[in-house]
């Protein structure tokens, strides 16, 4: 067995966040070991939100022409999924091939592993055979991956998961989606747009739980309009594959059939592979549990979605840049103090950024206004707490609700303005705790109401603002009146 090779820092998953990390820690002088099993860049660039996009984007042109009808005239749409299937293949993932992406690493001076790193110790990953002493931390970005529920005969079908869903280049004529959250209703409209019969099965009471009641009746609506079939309160029970298709029983005697299944029911980390023991760390939980620094335990750092704080690009950049202040503010009094042993990390992280004056510069984590976007047409925006968490937290709630149609810009959109504005208030401090945009644009929409909630401002203010006409966020006002 070698010996330990020392180095300051060593990430372990390359997707987005522990990209990010690592290539700010070795742009700033740290020898930087980044160890990743898959494509540098994750889930996001391959499988996620970029090639999903470009398939909803082009989803969204077949539907906008199809409303030429009543607007503009009229209009023939012939669709055709071959140019979307070569957009992902050539423009977005370079046939799934991550070499522009470890250059992009490389470059800022970063060092390559590929395979599977453990956790062999305070301090210690272990790479197949090499085994790398970080002096100045560990930092974990290994994701998630699909959560398949135990449905009887599940694990024996050749169902898909949403990589391929992205990556099919032939569509099948008909699709099961089990799962009525953000993944599956996007992808469900997409295919549905392209001609595909499409079922969705949910076993909770409406789809897109999360959000507000008033977004999941606007999302179905939108969706069923499409062609899309959708079951709520279906538990699925048995899943067969017949070597053609799939049939999907669920509770109650309910049956479904069709070429494909896409199965798009959660995410979760899988701690078990991570060695976490061998540091003290219960891996027993669903997600990492990190404090407002993003510290796992002394010397050890976390990012992105195997920390539980929401499955997203944005989040996990955002956590990328408290990591990468934390772990260099540790690496300058960890050097200040020059500890040659390689053992600094095991003292460092969250214990030992008390000492120095320095962490006051370390920004913490604040999810309080975190926002969130289905990419359905129309698109579900929201930062913040529902009404029903608002209320859950004995907070005194006041709400208003502007529907888009009513308002001048979604009067003059007039086709394909289904959609509103819903604001949550807390009416003794009178700010925005949480709101939700739903519309042609509800997630550029969103963007004014995340600063409103990320900065408390008051709801005085918001009413005395001026909001440009005629814009789909001057339906922020008509909520804001129905407030009062």
């Amino acid at each position: 067995m070698a010996d330990p090779e020392l180095v300051d820092v060593v990430v372990v998953g390359l997707g987005v966040g522990g990209e990010e990390v690592a290539g700010r820690l070795a742009e700033a002088g740290l020898s930087v070991v980044g160890v990743e099993r898959d494509l540098v860049g994750g889930e996001c660039p391959y499988w996620g939100c970029v090639p999903s996009k470009m398939m909803i984007r082009a989803a969204n042109a077949i539907a906008e022409a199809r409303r030429v009808d009543g607007l503009a005239g009229s209009a023939e749409v012939r669709p055709d999924w071959s140019p979307v299937a070569r957009r992902i293949r050539e423009e977005a993932t370079d046939t799934w091939d991550d070499t522009v992406a470890v250059q992009r690493f490389t470059g800022k001076g970063g060092r390559f592993v590929r395979g599977t790193a453990r956790l062999d110790g305070p301090g210690r990953v272990r790479v197949g055979e090499r085994v790398f002493q970080a002096r100045h931390g560990i930092v974990l970005g290994t994701g998630t991956r699909p959560s398949v529920p135990p449905v009887d005969g599940l694990a024996d079908t050749p169902y898909w998961t949403n990589r391929q869903a992205i990556e099919v280049e032939e569509l099948p004529e008909s699709l099961l989606v089990l799962g009525g959250g953000a993944i599956g209703l996007e992808l469900a409209q997409v295919f549905a747009r392209f001609g595909v019969r499409v079922t969705v099965v949910e076993a909770l009471d409406r789809v897109l739980a999360v959000e507000e009641p008033e977004a999941s009746e606007v999302a179905a609506a939108a969706l069923r309009a499409d062609g899309v079939e959708i079951h709520t309160g279906v538990r699925a029970e048995r899943v067969s594959h017949d070597g053609q298709g799939f049939t999907l029983r669920g509770a109650g005697g309910a049956e479904f059939t069709a070429d494909r299944l896409l199965v798009v029911t959660g995410r979760r980390a899988h701690l078990d592979e991570l060695g976490l023991d061998t540091v003290g760390v219960d891996a027993g939980r669903r997600y990492l549990a990190v404090d407002d620094r993003l510290h796992v335990t002394d010397g050890i750092w976390a990012v992105g979605d195997v920390t539980g704080e929401g499955a997203f690009t944005h989040v996990a950049m955002y956590q990328a840049g408290i990591v990468v202040a934390d772990v260099l503010d540790h690496a300058r009094r960890a050097d200040a103090g020059a500890d040659p042993s390689g053992t600094a990390s095991a003292a460092g992280g969250a214990a030992g950024s008390e000492a120095g004056g320095s962490t006051r510069a370390v920004p913490r984590a604040d999810y309080r206004a975190l926002p969130r976007v289905t990419f359905t047409d129309p698109e579900v925006g929201a930062v913040g707490l529902t009404e029903h968490q608002a209320r859950e937290r004995g907070v005194n709630v006041q709400v208003g609700l502007a529907r888009l149609p009513s308002s001048a810009r979604g009067w003059i959109h007039k086709a394909g303005n289904e959609g509103f504005v819903k604001l949550v208030a807390d009416a003794d401090e009178g700010v925005l705790i949480g709101a939700t945009s739903v519309g042609p644009a509800g997630g550029e929409v969103l963007s004014a109401l995340v600063v409103a909630v990320h900065a408390a401002v008051p709801l005085a203010r918001l009413r005395q603002m001026i909001y440009a006409y005629p814009t789909f966020h001057r339906a922020i006002e008509d909520a804001l009146r129905d407030m009062s």
